[in-house]
């Protein structure tokens, strides 16, 4: 941003709701956290295990979670830790570790999902499946505190807390004799956020379908388009509603589905189990919605980090594709390119933290309405009039900058680059806007 901008637009920061979107990610984690983790290896070299701990809980807590927590005991300090819908609890004391979260509540046995449970433990490196006293399943990590060190406790944990997270759904909707003890820690949101919610669903999935049926593109010749499409709204639904249960589990299905190395399966054929399965989605009431539209607290990412070179790569690979479905006409094919790229990056990676405010800045403009539905004060682009708020969106710019000065003082987005004429047009300059951005670190 050059100096006129700055100087033309020092207005009071943009305060919007505290609305949680997208995944969890463990990787912008804040300066204390990470002095906090040296000085847990630092303790545990020296032996002192048990202050170890105690800095490595440290290093792991999020204030904006308030996802772990541990207490003394005569003898050690017991611990419990958030992930979704799981509550991981465990003991600490100078000689042994053991951590345990119960994944699910079991009516009666079966050789099914025990044969499962035994086939999963097989690619576990620290943790296990097993059943308890009362034959229910449980995951469970036990060390002794000496092999304990925190590299090994941080991996054992994330192990452990992300798997039983995940696989107490996919237990649960396979077989009928499991449920899922309500363990985790719940956070209600507003009625009026969940209508809200719901609705845009209902809105993108029906937008979705009516684009589809009105395309003059032969989708038979070109399914990539129909697939820009498909995808960008299934990233979009993931990151903007945040669902948990069967929603996030279906969304997670078409990727994988999508992405499956299957030579067999053409892209026309993925693309009608895609829109299959948004049918599914399209066709649940709102009370199914609701129940499952709610916060959770998070320890662990399930997403990779990766570097802003790796960001660079997938916009120089997918970006180009735009031109052809502009230069014929096919405006929705071409700004559902962009918009998987965005959606993508946030569903598959934990990407830089400046990336990761630009992508939202990015959904904030493009559905606008919706944010303004959820409290938001500011409308980038008003689709009724199809005119941005191009100071907004500068001054939006500016505080991203100024929020990440500390960590990349060099960010310095170039907003002569943004060209305003139609959203597909600001849709490829506000990417390529990003691609040049500097992101070397102050540390």
């Amino acid at each position: 941003m050059s100096f006129l901008d700055r100087f033309f637009n020092k207005d009071e920061p943009i305060d919007e709701p505290d609305i949680k979107f997208g995944r969890y990610s463990d990787t912008y984690r804040t300066r204390a956290q990470n002095d906090a983790w040296y000085t847990s290896l630092e303790q545990f070299e020296q032996g002192k295990y048990l202050d170890a701990y105690r800095s490595f809980f440290n290093y792991l807590y999020d204030k904006n979670e308030d996802n772990v927590h541990w207490v003394e005991e005569k003898g050690g300090i017991r611990f419990d830790i958030s992930q979704g819908s799981k509550k991981i609890r465990g003991f600490i004391n100078p000689h042994k570790v053991t951590v345990s979260t119960k994944v699910a509540e079991v009516d009666a046995l079966n050789v099914g999902f025990m044969r499962r449970l035994l086939e999963i433990n097989f690619d576990l490196k620290y943790s296990r499946y097993a059943l308890n006293e009362e034959n229910d399943i449980v995951m469970t990590f036990d060390s002794y505190t000496l092999d304990g060190s925190p590299y090994k406790f941080y991996y054992a944990l994330k192990e452990l807390a992300t798997n039983s997270d995940k696989q107490d759904d996919l237990l649960v909707d396979e077989f009928e004799t499991l449920h899922i003890p309500n363990e985790g820690t719940i956070h209600p949101i507003p009625d009026a956020e969940k209508e809200t919610k719901y609705n845009f669903i209902i809105q993108k999935i029906d937008t979705l379908f009516t684009t589809i049926e009105n395309t003059t593109l032969d989708v038979n010749k070109y399914p990539g388009g129909i697939a820009y499409l498909l995808l960008d709204a299934v990233y979009r639904l993931d990151y903007l509603i945040s669902p948990e249960g069967y929603m996030m589990e279906a969304l997670e299905r078409m990727h994988r589905l999508y992405f499956a190395k299957d030579d067999k399966v053409s892209t026309i054929q993925k693309n009608q189990h895609l829109q299959k399965e948004l049918k599914k989605l399209r066709e649940r009431s709102s009370e199914e919605y609701y129940k499952e539209l709610y916060n959770v607290s998070s320890t662990f990412g399930i997403t990779s980090p990766v570097g802003y070179d790796e960001i660079i790569s997938i916009l120089d690979g997918e970006l180009r594709r735009m031109e052809w479905y502009k230069e014929n006409g096919h405006e929705e094919i071409a700004l559902a390119i962009p918009g998987y790229i965005v959606g993508y990056c946030l569903f598959n990676y934990a990407v830089p933290k400046p990336v990761r405010d630009f992508f939202q800045l990015y959904y904030q403009i493009m559905e606008g309405v919706y944010f303004k539905n959820l409290g938001f004060t500011t409308l980038y682009y008003d689709p009724s009039t199809k005119k941005f708020d191009k100071r907004a969106i500068k001054r939006a710019i500016q505080q991203i900058e100024d929020e990440n000065e500390d960590a990349y003082p060099k960010l310095d987005a170039d907003t002569s680059m943004l060209n305003f004429d139609s959203l597909p047009d600001f849709a490829e300059s506000y990417l390529l806007m990003m691609r040049v951005l500097n992101m070397t670190k102050a540390y």
